[in-house]
């Protein structure tokens, strides 16, 4: 279960840098064209919310419950600050991206409140811009996945 959770995990990340560079690109354009906000700009961000959400879902599983390397870094918290890779997984990497899951839903929140394009537009580029740089650095581009 444990291997399985994570291949999809691993795998679904990039269905989720996909979704958010097209959301982000989308809205960067639209704000330099102070093109209108259309169909688009909101179905990518729709499916950007619901791409991160599944891989929040996902992710939270492994964490709390399957996650041996979670395990062990609750098992003995203090030692488990030490160790780079044990605090990279139980601490850094979940509330980086917890915050980002928050900047994204926040982006696409104000961007279908906001009344103008542009503002829209800007709302867009800034959370999710933000939520990317996060994601980004949070990703264990380096690390074995146990």
């Amino acid at each position: 279960m444990y291997q399985g959770l994570l291949h999809a995990h691993n795998g679904f990340r990039w269905l989720v840098l996909i979704a958010l560079v097209a959301a982000v690109l989308l809205a960067v354009s639209g704000l330099a064209s102070k093109r209108k906000w259309g169909r688009a700009d909101n179905l990518s961000g729709l499916i950007l919310v619901m791409l991160m959400d599944i891989q929040f879902l996902v992710g939270i599983v492994l964490y709390a419950f399957v996650s041996p390397i979670t395990k062990a870094a609750f098992a003995n918290f203090g030692a488990a600050m030490k160790n780079s890779d044990l605090r990279f997984y139980a601490v850094e990497h979940i509330l980086l991206m917890i915050i980002a899951l928050a900047l994204v839903h926040i982006g696409r929140a104000k961007a279908k409140k906001n009344v103008t394009p542009l503002k829209k537009h800007r709302a867009a580029t800034i959370f999710y811009g933000l939520a990317l740089v996060l994601i980004l650095a949070a990703i264990p581009w380096d690390r074995a996945l146990f």
